[in-house]
């Protein structure tokens, strides 16, 4: 069965709604808006799609299975739908294939969100988990009636810093930029096949890689998107792994004299909080550093010398940080300079190693050394930022990233810069065309700075202006957050947000956001950038209550 529509390539936005108006009504004149059944699934599988109704190269897609999922099937909490899983074929001998996954609820809204992946991708995003940021009770959008998709972004890796596939120079494009618009065209082509409609809104949410893929596809495909969420997106991947590797270095450094244990990043870290988590500075002393320009003042690398330096600065212990060891905490503390531009930037900021992040996660690693070969002990900026100068930018296995040299691979990191990032791409065609970004990031990621989507988003008002982005963009920096993780596990409706601004025009203001750790019941407000929340016992609220919070600056 061959789809004999036209792509969705450079269609308007006027012509899709009136496509979705007409076959709306036409449905509805028949006395279902979709009509769906177990046998209309099963005439999926075979389907295929010619390469010309994929709007980047490739040689066409095909589906290797149909499946309908009974609403009452044990463990299925998504309703009734339609499981459609496939690949679309490489444009050049020997890529990587890219597996998709689209499911088509029986009771459809019009609507269809596409999740991003994390890491290095190499694993298929169903459609079948959750949204990032999505509260543990919430329905999932399957369940809602979304149309839910994602990919493997384009090949297949062993773990989530495989950057193996990189050797291939079309499984890179597809990890860089392209993947997010193949899943998004065989994905279009399944729903008009169908029910005979195209969706009203389509969106992407996704958080770190998947949160570069969300800007991509707002920046790169502005066309195909009518909203998107970018959670602690990794948008400069390049600059990025240059920095999580000087600061994985800087861990490593002396031989292993500036590498701090487990028992001293916590004595570090539990200084900080002592300093930061206090009534003075955000109104609370609740697990969570909210005023962190006012924990800059408090507790900054001054103090760390001042209080934390052991006599003399040799390594006399877990009670203490050596000389050397305050040295690695001053190299991740503070803004990395690439020493040129990678599309359009050059400079990396702080990681908050000194403002709430606990690098528990993102540690220092097991041992005072890098194991050679890698091992997963080994420091989580180091191991990632030493798999991009081994397989993108030096293509090189065997390199010992210790001993690499970025200055001598500029050009090399200059044109991965336009294939991996989004930095440089603007937006100004995303918000000509009516769509919505919500950008959000954790005060305490130790993965991905903070900072960095902060001047994403400055750049962003640097371009087009404050009142222009005011118009089309949310940006909500969350405290206690980390990547994924932290003392305040955010979670919150984002999809709804999303769907009143681009369906409604309502515009978001300040939200409330849940605590998903395990047993937490907690709230706290998100607040617009740069406002952050500060405790004040409104109308007799609890430090457990967002009503207890006022957004201030």
């Amino acid at each position: 069965m061959k789809n004999k529509r036209q792509p969705a390539t450079g269609r308007r936005p006027a012509a899709r709604l009136a496509l979705f108006a007409a076959a709306q009504l036409a449905a509805l004149s028949c006395g279902s808006a979709y009509a769906t059944s177990p046998d209309a699934c099963s005439t999926l599988a075979g389907f295929s799609l010619p390469a010309s109704l994929i709007g980047k190269p490739s040689s066409g897609a095909v589906v290797q299975s149909a499946v309908f999922v009974s609403g009452e099937a044990p463990g299925n909490p998504h309703g009734a739908y339609c499981a459609v899983k496939g690949v679309v074929k490489p444009a050049s001998a020997g890529a990587p294939d890219l597996e998709f996954q689209v499911n088509l609820p029986a009771n459809w809204n019009a609507r269809a969100l596409q999740m991003g992946g994390g890491g290095y991708d190499g694993t298929l995003v169903t459609g079948l988990g959750p949204f990032t940021m999505q509260p543990a009770a919430l329905a999932h959008p399957l369940k809602q009636g979304y149309v839910t998709l994602g990919s493997d972004g384009g090949h297949k890796g062993q773990g989530s810093f495989d950057g193996t596939f990189a050797l291939n120079a079309e499984a890179l494009a597809n990890y860089g930029q392209l993947s997010v618009k193949k899943a998004h065209d065989v994905a279009l082509a399944l729903i008009r096949q169908y029910y005979n409609a195209v969706p009203k809104y389509f969106y992407f949410i996704g958080g770190s890689q998947g949160g570069h893929e969300a800007l991509d596809a707002a920046a790169r495909y502005p066309e195909d998107y009518d909203g998107v969420i970018a959670n602690y997106p990794a948008y400069n991947i390049t600059l990025l792994q240059l920095a999580s590797l000087n600061a994985g270095r800087a861990m490593y450094s002396g031989g292993g004299a500036g590498w701090l244990g487990k028992a001293k990043v916590k004595l570090l870290t539990d200084a900080v909080y002592a300093a930061c988590d206090t009534v003075a500075l955000d109104g609370a002393k609740d697990g969570i550093i909210s005023n962190v320009a006012g924990c800059n003042a408090a507790f900054n690398l001054d103090t760390v010398k001042a209080t934390l330096r052991c006599p003399g600065g040799a390594d006399s212990g877990d009670g203490c940080l050596s000389d050397a060891q305050i040295a690695t905490v001053q190299a991740i503390a503070s803004p990395y300079d690439a020493g040129f531009e990678i599309a359009g930037q050059r400079v990396f900021p702080r990681w908050p190693l000194l403002e709430g992040a606990l690098f528990n996660v993102s540690s220092f690693g097991a041992a005072a050394q890098p194991a050679n070969p890698p091992a997963p002990t080994d420091a989580l900026l180091y191991a990632i930022g030493a798999a991009h100068a081994k397989y993108l930018v030096t293509q090189d296995p065997a390199l010992d990233a210790m001993r690499y040299d970025p200055a001598a691979w500029k050009p090399r990191l200059q044109q991965l810069g336009t294939i991996t990032d989004v930095t440089a791409v603007s937006l100004a065609a995303f918000r000509a065309k009516g769509g919505k970004l919500i950008l959000t990031h954790g005060t305490a990621d130790d993965f991905i700075s903070p900072h960095n989507t902060a001047d994403y988003y400055r750049a962003q008002v640097a371009a087009l202006g404050q009142d222009a982005v005011d118009g089309f963009v949310r940006y909500y920096v969350v405290p206690g957050f980390g990547h994924g993780f932290g003392p305040f596990k955010a979670a919150y409706d984002g999809l709804a947000v999303l769907d009143r601004w681009v369906a409604q025009g309502e515009a978001p203001e300040t939200l409330s956001a849940s605590d998903n750790n395990t047993g937490a019941s907690r709230t706290r407000p998100m607040c617009r950038y740069p406002a952050w929340p500060k405790f004040t016992g409104a109308a007799g609220a609890s430090a457990d209550s967002a009503a207890g919070f006022s957004c201030v600056r």
